[in-house]
């Protein structure tokens, strides 16, 4: 019975090594856009999309494995449940989206089409094992982040209103990202500079009050850059409790929603 158990557990692992992703962080960079999207302008293709994209980024895991095995020739265990979860993945993410085009305008492919290059170069990276490159990182997100916009337009947003949504969770998710990296950084004992990430986190403020003032984005914004800036400047400071990796991922998340809450209620506010 141990055996089985054993065996069961392992196998289960594999599973799960193939079909999700191992980074927790990168859930909530999907996550976000997603749900700013359908709280400020959600919609029954809205959701459906929301599934869609879900889908394709679950599709990023096993296709990068598959795609590692077989550029070097290789044949795993893991090379066949990658390739099936990749097709399963797939198929799921093209009959939606494909539901979703019959019966919508196909204007909101036009935020995906501009992601599409993105989330080439990113599993580029990926099939050469670099996926943990900062350029693979920031792509992955910046791509993520064209979700939002695609959720409004369904929604009955139009292009040049939904367009400020991708630019909100863009300077929200590139100084986390630096945020993030160089906190696990500094964590295990080795030097950084935070200068340049609280210059990152600075510079996203500006661009989100100049947004505010020109009238493109609620005012009340502003409120979730303060936030991520002051999260910055305490976790990168002599001040900062020190974590572990998963609980600063953990954390991260937690921001994440906060983030998503006070920018959709800045919309909400705003009528």
């Amino acid at each position: 019975m141990e055996v089985m158990n054993t065996t069961s557990t392992m196998r289960y692992r594999q599973i799960r090594a193939v079909a999700l992703p191992p980074e927790h962080g990168s859930w909530g960079f999907l996550f976000e856009p997603l749900l700013l999207g359908l709280f400020v302008a959600g919609s029954g293709r809205g959701l459906l999309l929301a599934v869609a994209l879900l889908c394709a980024f679950l599709l990023h895991q096993p296709i990068k494995l598959a795609l590692k095995d077989r550029l070097k020739r290789r044949h795993t265990p893991r090379t066949v449940p990658a390739e099936r979860f990749a097709v399963g993945y797939g198929v799921s993410a093209l009959l939606l989206l494909g539901i979703v085009g019959i019966t919508s305008d196909l204007h909101f492919l036009v935020p995906l089409l501009f992601a599409l290059p993105l989330l080439l170069l990113q599993l580029w990276y990926d099939a050469r094992n670099q996926s943990r490159a900062l350029i693979a990182e920031l792509c992955g997100t910046l791509a993520l982040g064209g979700a939002a916009a695609a959720v409004a337009i369904l929604g009955g947003w139009s292009f040049r209103a939904a367009l400020p949504l991708w630019l909100i969770v863009a300077s929200r998710s590139i100084p986390s990202i630096l945020y993030v990296r160089t906190r696990l950084r500094l964590e295990h004992g080795k030097p950084v500079r935070p200068d340049p990430v609280w210059i990152a986190h600075c510079a996203a403020l500006l661009i989100i009050m100049l947004a505010a003032a020109a009238r493109i984005i609620p005012a009340a914004v502003i409120g979730a850059f303060v936030l991520l800036l002051a999260r910055a400047l305490i976790g990168l400071s002599r001040w900062r409790k020190p974590r572990p990796a998963k609980a600063i991922g953990l954390l991260e998340i937690a921001y994440g929603a906060s983030f998503v809450a006070i920018a959709a209620m800045s919309y909400a506010v705003n009528g």
